[in-house]
């Protein structure tokens, strides 16, 4: 495309894009050689390295969830970007607003005393694998695009899979096969398309209004958002009750008979996510019942185990997924406790020729390689819906070499003991109850209503209170809370990689205290 005849200066007069051209050096963008020039990224890399050092060595001396109001950081930074370099040194003076400006208004999920959602794990070699990633800066869509990040990604998928013990059908060694995506909804919608163009191929596209999905009510949204973006009809995402005695995992005798309804009414069973770690609770639904449920209706079974699949390294937890040698597909989020920073989803299929024909484009010309013709490479474009991709192969790659299974063990490991740990003070303590199986390093809990304080919309007031006082103390812990069956509870999540024994007894101590604050003030108010 030809450059524009003319442009506006700074001051808003036209200026002839040709005499801007062969202007002086103080009107002329800079060379490209100086925005990669080696010394300056040494000297600029180095101010990064170091602040990140000081971020984590000061981690302490934030709150670990801002004290902020929407707009607080807009009304500080300027509403344009600068048309200049700010000063001589703008990298450092950006620094100083990382600082001061961004940090203080930051979410700090690597703090110690972060325990609310699931961890974002962290780990000086997943730190720094992120930025060797970004400094190659490659794009590798397909084979020929990049060969060794192509290739990497099917070592590590396959390096990784054994390492958590799955069904080897489900790897590249096994005749399937495995990517490195963004999210756990990409991996979710990935294999539900795939469901559902092998189905349509079978019974013809235009019964895609009659096709049905199958999950739990602890299913994660993040399933209900993928199935209809794949264009299933919202009224057609089954929810499937579960209850406590269950603990709160998806029964097979209820998918059969909700799966029956559905195929005397006329529809088609398409798919079921099961769960292994549910986000409110981390049930987990038993495989190889639901698998025999789907296998009698020709069902595709996905297994989301975003945050407890990395427990799966633990040969104690590999129990958790038996049966799952007949599931179609598996995804799980290294990003969360297996110490690869964002973003790292793995996902597994059985038969990728299937997510092959599902999201495979046409191979243009200019994507061609001589070298790859004769050849059954593997093209990743064609395994996700973007084309355009990350290298996250040599991020976990570093993550597995650097601290190898044994490693990842120890770290999980000292995480359930942790929380094993926190569950039993709260059992201790007769003012508190455990509301759910305590399975990897989740305890779910709440502070016991009293009894005259009515029914159970008071008490769970009274623990939304305990929640929001906890939170709100800048040196205190940060929690989460769960609603299951309408009863609200707390969630004390442990996972960060700074977290010692010392933080978690901390938060228990703050917990009993604002538990007693809040109870002496009922009591007050009573006999007043």
């Amino acid at each position: 495309m030809a450059p524009p005849s003319h442009f506006y200066n700074n001051n808003g007069a036209p200026q002839d894009a040709a005499s801007y051209l062969h202007a002086g050096p103080g009107n002329v963008p800079p060379q490209d050689s100086c925005l990669l020039d080696a010394d300056e990224f040494r000297r600029q890399g180095h101010q990064v390295i170091d602040f990140i050092a000081d971020y984590y060595g000061r981690m302490d001396d934030y709150p670990v969830h801002p004290s902020v109001n929407p707009g607080f950081l807009r009304r500080q930074l300027p509403d344009k970007a600068p048309s200049r370099p700010e000063s001589s040194d703008a990298f450092g003076a950006a620094l100083r607003d990382v600082r001061d400006l961004i940090l203080p208004g930051m979410t700090h999920w690597q703090s110690a005393r972060h325990f609310a959602h699931f961890p974002a794990s962290s780990s000086t070699v997943g730190a720094l694998g992120e930025a060797l990633t970004a400094g190659i800066n490659s794009v590798p869509f397909t084979w020929a695009a990049s060969p060794a990040a192509t290739e990497l990604e099917m070592v590590v998928v396959d390096w990784l899979g054994k390492a958590l013990h799955l069904p080897e059908s489900l790897m590249f060694c096994g005749g399937g096969g495995g990517t490195l995506l963004g999210t756990t909804c990409e991996a979710i919608l990935c294999a539900l398309v795939a469901a559902r163009d092998r189905k349509l191929a079978d019974i013809g596209s235009g019964r895609i209004g009659d096709l049905v999905v199958y999950c739990s009510d602890q299913t994660h949204f993040a399933f209900r958002k993928a199935a209809h973006i794949a264009g299933i009809h919202r009224d057609n995402c089954r929810e499937i009750a579960t209850y406590r005695d269950d603990m709160f995992a998806l029964s097979p005798a209820e998918l059969q008979a909700a799966m029956q309804a559905d195929v005397d009414a006329g529809l088609v069973p398409l798919f079921l996510c099961a769960t292994v770690g549910t986000t409110q609770t981390t049930a987990v639904d038993p495989i190889r019942g639901l698998c025999a449920v789907a296998a009698t209706h020709g069902v595709w079974v996905h297994v989301d185990a975003a945050y407890a699949g990395s427990a799966l390294v633990c040969p104690e937890f590999r129990h958790l997924i038996d049966g799952a040698d007949a599931v179609d597909s598996f995804s799980m989020n290294a990003h969360k406790w297996l110490l690869a920073n964002n973003d790292c989803c793995a996902l597994w299929v059985k038969k990728p020729a299937l997510l092959v024909a599902a999201l495979g484009t046409e191979q243009e010309y200019i994507l061609k390689d001589a070298a790859a013709e004769g050849h059954d490479v593997v093209d990743y474009k064609d395994w996700s819906v973007t084309l355009t991709r990350r290298f996250r192969a040599l991020k976990l790659w570093l993550v597995l070499r650097c601290y190898g299974v044994e490693g990842l063990r120890d770290h999980i490991r000292a995480h359930v003991r942790m929380a094993a740990s926190f569950e039993d003070m709260v059992k201790a303590d007769p003012r508190f109850q455990v509301m759910a199986k305590r399975q990897f390093a989740l305890v779910c809990f709440r502070l016991r209503a009293p009894e005259e304080l009515g029914g159970p919309k008071a008490a769970n007031a009274l623990n939304r209170r305990l929640l929001e006082e906890v939170n709100v103390a800048c040196s205190g812990p940060y929690m989460s809370s769960a609603n299951v069956g309408g009863v609200y509870m707390l969630r004390c999540a442990i996972g960060s990689t700074l977290t010692e024994e010392r933080h978690v007894r901390e938060a228990w101590t703050a917990v009993q205290n604002v538990a007693s604050s809040l109870l002496a003030k009922m009591e007050m108010h009573e006999d007043y």
